[in-house]
């Protein structure tokens, strides 16, 4: 099968290529991301191959069908940057990678924690420079502190296995009831109740319209003050604005964020020549308390191997079946 693989990467491209190997599909890579302004690349391909920052509304949906495409293959487990609807009413299949490893992404979040906590990053440009001084490095013990999960699927409950061996007592919210994460002692609260008594609340649930800004005004109010904030999942979870509110009253003590919900003109890319626009997101690089990664959590080999076996299987069993079994509906 011809397929258009969009914002892809030099180790888009290996990993592809290599789980490609016996399967024989025409890959052709571009860098741009997909969206209304490049469709005109997807033309006499009948899939395209998107990741998590290409825009695919109904418009872009609209010119890639008249093209003759018909499929969309995600290189990811989320799919809010698709419009569902407007595909299956156009006849275009989209397909996903369910999982990929949890294990990558759960890891991240508890990289991110014990930076914020013990200031790796500021202790190791620190000793470079020949300062041995331990002041304004001062951590806490992770032993016995309170950790709240929003999100206890896959990655959620890799994360709580991860701060149990910690010794943290986890609480979790979600509205379906993991059973591993019960079998491991998770305590089940509310959502407010998780909010006031966590000193650090980790966000693994997916984007959806109720989802969307759960992290606001109003709920970071009812955290526990100075408690530190986790984001590895999607950055529409949060009001950057309102957080920022939170860091400057110190409601907020820490927060660290592998997404950003405007990152699109900005993760992925090399704009260290160029003078960043996005005010909010330079706002949040002033504060010594908040540590931002780009989008790196999912970024592991066994992750990249994954994503890419699953893309080329997907790929295949559409054209195979014309059906997949990690289709989205609408």
């Amino acid at each position: 099968m011809k397929v258009a693989v969009f914002s892809s990467k030099k180790y888009d491209r290996s990993f592809l290529s290599e789980a490609n190997s016996d399967y024989g599909h025409e890959l052709v890579f571009f860098e741009p991301k997909l969206s209304s302004e490049t469709t005109a690349l997807a033309a006499g391909f009948p899939a395209v191959c998107a990741f998590i920052n290409d825009q695919i509304d109904r418009h872009t949906i609209s010119a890639i069908a008249e093209q003759g495409t018909k499929l969309i293959a995600l290189r990811s487990a989320g799919f809010n940057n698709v419009d569902i609807k407007a595909a299956t009413d156009l006849g275009i299949t989209v397909v996903r990678v369910p999982a990929y490893s949890p294990y990558a992404v759960a890891e991240h979040a508890a990289g991110l924690i014990l930076t914020l906590n013990r200031k790796y990053h500021r202790a190791h440009n620190r000793v470079r420079e020949s300062n041995f001084s331990l002041n304004g490095l001062l951590g806490f013990d992770l032993h016995h502190s309170t950790v709240g999960i929003i999100g206890t699927g896959k990655i959620g409950m890799c994360f709580a296995r991860i701060m149990k061996g910690f010794g943290c007592n986890v609480l979790a919210y979600d509205i379906y009831q993991n059973p591993e994460c019960l079998e491991m002692g998770v305590q089940y609260v509310e959502l407010s109740k998780l909010l006031a008594t966590s000193d650090i609340v980790s966000l693994h649930c997916p984007l959806t319209p109720d989802s969307y800004h759960m992290i606001n005004a109003e709920t970071l109010e009812q955290f526990k003050s100075g408690a530190m904030l986790i984001n590895t999942s999607r950055g529409g979870l949060i009001d950057t604005k309102a957080v920022i509110d939170a860091l400057k009253s110190q409601k907020l003590g820490y927060v660290g964020l592998d997404v950003y919900e405007q990152e699109g003109n900005l993760f992925f890319e090399d704009l260290s020549q160029e003078v960043i626009q996005d005010d909010i997101f330079q706002r949040l690089l002033t504060f010594p308390n908040v540590v931002i990664t780009a989008h790196q959590a999912f970024f592991t080999k066994n992750a990249l191997e994954n994503i890419a076996q699953t893309t080329i299987n997907n790929i295949s069993d559409f054209e195979k079946n014309g059906k997949c079994d990690n289709t989205v509906n609408s």
